[in-house]
């Protein structure tokens, strides 16, 4: 074999291995009734804090340790155990996604992103500039 049949057949089997591994990777936004029938694999659930429920955090206890209550785009409520320090203006977030996986009855999650409402919103909404020519 020459050469260059070798070095194209590395660079055939490299491009399938990275095709393969980014379809494998990818993840797609879930919910907790698909994440409860596949435990122990990865999910990206979006949703909104439980209101009435407890954000139960306590530094001196367990700094690494917050759990919250979680509604899916689904309405169905999880409890979430995330094993970092709760977020700053965690309560204020609009929306969270969480990513992690399933374990018994509980989503542990790895990673949360949060949705921050807008400060911007109708009651703010600037006024139009009247226009002044200036001589």
């Amino acid at each position: 074999m020459k050469i260059i049949h070798i070095i194209i057949i590395l660079v055939l089997v490299i491009a399938v291995g990275i095709v393969v591994s980014t379809v494998i990777d990818s993840s797609t936004y879930s919910d907790f009734s698909q994440a409860t029938g596949r435990p122990g694999q990865e999910f990206h659930i979006i949703g909104k804090l439980s209101p009435g429920k407890p954000l139960i955090y306590d530094a001196l206890l367990n700094p690494d340790e917050f759990t919250f209550y979680m509604l899916d785009e689904n309405g169905r409520e999880q409890k979430v155990i995330y094993h970092h320090a709760k977020p700053q203006d965690f309560e204020k977030s609009d929306k969270v996604v969480i990513i992690g996986t399933m374990k018994g009855d509980i989503f542990e999650a790895k990673s949360l992103l949060l949705k921050c409402p807008s400060k911007y919103n109708d009651q703010n909404k600037p006024t139009k500039f009247k226009e002044k020519s200036f001589q």
